[in-house]
This record gives C-alpha cells, sequence and structure tokens, in this order.
C-alpha cells in the first residue's frame, strides 16, 4: 500500500491534504494522453499521490510509469494548484484537497500501456475541443494549467 492508504486506517474518509504530481504526455500530433479511470469510468489525467521522502518529480516519473508505462528524459514544470477549489470526493467516498504540481513529461519514451489497476484504457486526445466524457477535476485542471480556455466547446 502507501502513505495515503496507510493514512486512511487512521481518519476514515475524512479530508486530507495530498501533495502528488499530475504528468501531462503529449504526443507528436500534440495530443494529450489520458486514462479511462476505474473508479470514476470517465477520462482523466496521469498522475498521483506523493510516497515519503519522494520529491514531486520522482512521483512524476513513478506515476508516469505506474499508470501509463513510459519514461520521460525531463519534466517541465508547468504550475503548482492547491486550495478550496482542488478539492475532490473519490467515488469511494474518500476526500482530498490536493496539492499538486503540474508537470509535463519529455522525451517520453515506450508505448503507453495500462500498468495498473487504476486505469480502464490510455487514449490520445486533441485538446483543442471539449472531450466527452472528460473528469470534470482533470478538466479543471487543464483549465487552472492553461491548456484550455473557458470557451472550451
Amino acid at each position: 500500500m502507501g502513505y495515503i492508504s496507510d493514512l486512511r486506517k487512521y481518519v476514515g474518509t475524512q479530508p486530507l491534504i495530498m501533495a502528488g504530481a499530475c504528468v501531462l504526455v503529449f504526443n507528436e500530433e500534440g495530443q494529450l494522453l489520458l486514462q479511462k479511470r476505474t473508479d470514476s469510468l470517465d477520462w482523466g489525467t496521469l498522475g498521483g499521490a506523493l510516497e515519503l521522502g519522494e520529491s514531486l518529480e520522482e512521483a512524476a516519473a513513478r506515476e508516469l510509469y505506474e499508470e501509463a508505462g513510459l519514461r520521460a528524459g525531463s519534466f517541465r514544470f508547468i504550475t503548482l494548484l492547491s486550495g478550496k477549489d482542488m478539492y475532490y470526493k473519490y467515488p469511494h467516498g474518500d476526500e482530498i484537497y490536493n496539492v499538486m504540481a503540474v508537470y509535463e513529461a519529455l522525451d517520453v519514451t515506450g508505448t503507453p500501456s495500462i500498468q495498473d489497476d487504476e486505469g480502464l484504457e490510455l487514449r490520445y486526445f486533441s485538446i483543442d475541443r471539449r472531450i466527452d466524457g472528460i473528469n470534470p477535476y482533470a478538466e479543471m485542471t487543464l483549465r487552472k494549467a492553461g491548456y484550455i480556455k473557458s470557451g472550451w466547446a
């Protein structure tokens, strides 16, 4: 298990502050890689929580490999997101307030493939128009990071 799972044994589903990394992977056509999530059955970004002693960049690299089987030569820091609108309630009831570093993965190698039980499918999407079935939290993250505009249609 992980750090957050261990904490949940003591605090149940009540809100936690969770530090983590979001990893954006773009292909040569500028399309964004998203995963169809097992918990909500919608399309979300790659990423997850820090483990004890891990840097944000190390978390980004680990999550990129765990969720998509990919490696990055480097990461470009995009933004840090926090605050009341970074609240998320998982379908199973756990609540968090994210402090999330958003990174773009550069010099990516490998072929996208599901490596864990968090994703059902991986697919590249054009972000110049609304993505059917996108997770509202992923949409907000992309908007706050400046990748989509308010008039996204």
